[in-house]
């Protein structure tokens, strides 16, 4: 029985919203929010929280700045209104990728997220697949750091995964693809990729490993410009690979990227939901995911005071 559960969502990712709200058989709570004409924002949350355990699910989608701002909005709202205890639930943490202090006079603003959400007012954070997991040490609060590697994995055990090789875009993966590599039977290939400036391109030296002839399968936690993805599909054609799927977690897709890989030779791109794909990027290659059940099991176990350690496999 789910004790005083109650879950909102911001406007970045509603469609997971309800289908997490569907596994759990729960109705999506109602709120308000409006835009001013002076880009103000003013959320009314229109049910009572009072005493209850509270799921605000925000993800990292365009315009990512409105949503931030939309999420610490409403957490402050129902903190205010006397919930028991407030969980942000983040699919897609807003700016993963800016977590370590890799140039003079910049923010670690992953770090500054964490400061944000705490001082609103959330009590417990969920989230999948952070670029880097010790973005969870940032937080002076429980962090939920779930993981969709089993979702992928089924997925490519029921394709069929004969005559396959995981490949690891760079020695930095090499350590979670070859994980994947293990949990699907299969051999690791690593490739060895230098970014050499901020234009997210990428430059292929060497693969160590067997691919010529191959399936490769490539796993990332993220597709952004796609410009590093399509520099590893160019080295792996030229080394004569049969077949080229890649996948990851969070769809970010952004500029030219759709068009850059639908022009490619990739013949597969698996991703999830946990950043809205709309109608015009589904492309033919593409194939959706879905990771409601993973946060719906989450959420419900959270919610009864169950471990979720069991739910996830490490990767």
């Amino acid at each position: 029985m789910k004790k005083d559960l109650k879950i909102f969502s911001g406007s970045a990712n509603r469609q997971l919203a309800q289908k997490i709200c569907g596994s759990l058989g729960v109705k999506l709570g109602e709120a308000s929010i409006m835009k001013f004409s002076n880009d103000n924002i003013k959320v009314c949350i229109l049910e009572s929280v009072r005493g209850k355990d509270v799921y605000v699910i925000q993800s990292s989608c365009p315009p990512v700045n409105e949503g931030i701002m939309e999420m610490l909005i409403m957490i402050d709202a129902i903190k205010h209104a006397k919930a028991e205890r407030i969980t942000a639930v983040l699919p897609y943490y807003p700016y993963v990728r800016s977590d370590k202090k890799d140039e003079p006079r910049i923010s670690i603003t992953a770090r500054l997220i964490a400061d944000l959400l705490e001082a609103a007012g959330a009590d417990m954070v969920m989230t999948m697949n952070l670029h880097s997991p010790q973005i969870a040490g940032f937080f002076r609060i429980p962090v939920d750091h779930l993981l969709a590697g089993r979702l992928l994995c089924e997925y490519f055990e029921k394709l069929g995964t004969k005559n396959c090789v995981v490949v690891a875009p760079d020695a930095g993966s090499a350590k979670r693809a070859g994980i994947y590599a293990i949990r699907l039977g299969l051999p690791l290939a690593i490739l060895d990729k230098r970014r050499e400036d901020d234009n997210e391109s990428p430059t292929i030296h060497n693969v160590i490993g067997n691919v010529k002839g191959k399936r490769a399968l490539i796993f990332d936690d993220e597709i952004a410009s796609g410009g590093s993805i399509l520099e590893v599909v160019k080295a792996l054609d030229a080394l004569g690979v049969k077949e080229i799927s890649a996948c990851c977690v969070h769809g970010v897709l952004c500029g030219n990227a759709i068009e850059r890989i639908k022009k490619s030779s990739l013949t597969r791109l698996v991703v999830t939901d946990t950043i809205t794909i709309p109608p015009e990027k589904r492309i033919k290659q593409m194939v959706v995911l879905s990771v409601a059940d993973l946060f719906a099991k989450a959420i419900l176990n959270t919610n009864q005071g169950q471990s979720i350690s069991g739910l996830f496999d490490s990767y």
